[in-house]
Order: C-alpha cells, then structure tokens, then sequence
C-alpha cells in the first residue's frame, strides 16, 4: 500500500467523491466511469437527482478494476469479478482480525 493510498484512504472515509473526482483518482475519463456504472459494475456508487457520487469502496473498486483492465487486458466483466473476489478476501481477513482478537 503506498502512501498516496493511505492518504486517499483516510480523506474518503466518510465523504463521498463526485464522478470527476473519482475519474481524476482512478486516472480515467469519466466516460470510462460512466459506463462501468451503466453495466452495474460498481454498485458502491449512488445516484442522486442526477448527481453520481462515490464511496471510498466505489473509489477503491474502480481503481482496482481498471488496473486488472489495464494490466491483464481484462473484459470489465472479469475486472469486477475479481474486485467482487478482492473485496470478499478484504472482508474475510477482517472478520478473522476481529475473531483472532483485533491483531
């Protein structure tokens, strides 16, 4: 984990970013955002009058989809499915933190 996630970590823990800003920090254009959103892809996100806006989970699950994109050249279909496997993996070894004691 770098630095410059740490920071973002803790600035978006209890905001929510706009489509913009979320595109910026996923270093994407929002069309790109637009239509992982259109497919369902990103269910942390919220629609709001017209407004999208994006959780820290929104923001960490598109960062790591477009990078299984980028990387291995991953349909966004199989991008998710492997966010959807990382962010079951982050909860399990969170639950077992918790039960071993919070170590």
């Amino acid at each position: 984990m770098s630095e410059q996630d740490v920071i973002i970590g803790c600035a978006l823990e209890d905001s929510w970013l706009t489509l913009e800003q979320v595109a910026a920090a996923c270093r994407v254009e929002p069309a790109w955002l637009l239509a992982h959103l259109d497919e369902g892809l990103i269910p942390q996100a919220e629609n709001l009058a017209g407004t999208w806006r994006f959780s820290a989970a929104a923001v960490l699950r598109a960062r790591r989809m477009r990078q299984f994109e980028r990387d291995f050249d991953a349909t966004p279909e199989l991008a998710a499915l492997v966010a959807d496997l990382l962010e079951e993996l982050d909860a399990l070894r969170a639950r077992l933190r918790w039960l071993e004691g919070g170590q």
